[in-house]
């Protein structure tokens, strides 16, 4: 195997539509985009992945119950402090939440993991402002 540099590396754009799609589908998708494990030169400890915009992040779907069932965890770190929001509350506030906290967790937890969700873009709405990109 040949050992690929910096350089070589070639950053793509992809445009992911999440109007009606399984939540989890979804984000083990954009996962694989944003680690870089679609190309044939995919390294472990290199950032070879894409960049992923994400639309229409209000209309994605999570199957049987999981709208009032699913829990979504916080803790301050003081007594009394935790924070219980169901998946339909976030959905309310912000439903961008429910899309980049999946992809993070299918994210590795360490400083790569942090540069490669910096490359996600999750917008609710179809308009977006990175237009130019896909132009090319």
């Amino acid at each position: 195997m040949k050992n690929i540099k910096l350089k070589d590396i070639k950053k793509d754009w992809h445009l992911i539509d999440a109007k009606d799609k399984v939540l989890g589908r979804l984000c083990s998708q954009a996962a694989v985009y944003l680690m870089g494990k679609n190309k044939s030169y995919f390294t472990p400890y290199l950032d070879t992945g894409d960049f992923v915009v994400i639309i229409n992040a209000k209309d994605v779907k999570l199957t049987g119950k999981k709208e009032i069932q699913k829990k979504y965890w916080r803790h301050s770190g003081f007594p009394g402090g935790i924070s219980v929001k169901t998946a339909s509350q976030i959905r309310a506030e912000n439903p961008q939440t429910l899309i980049r906290h999946a992809i993070s967790g299918m994210l590795p937890k360490t400083t790569l993991g942090k540069q490669m969700i910096k490359k996600l873009y999750v917008y609710d709405q179809k308009n977006h402002p990175h237009e130019t990109e896909f132009k090319n």
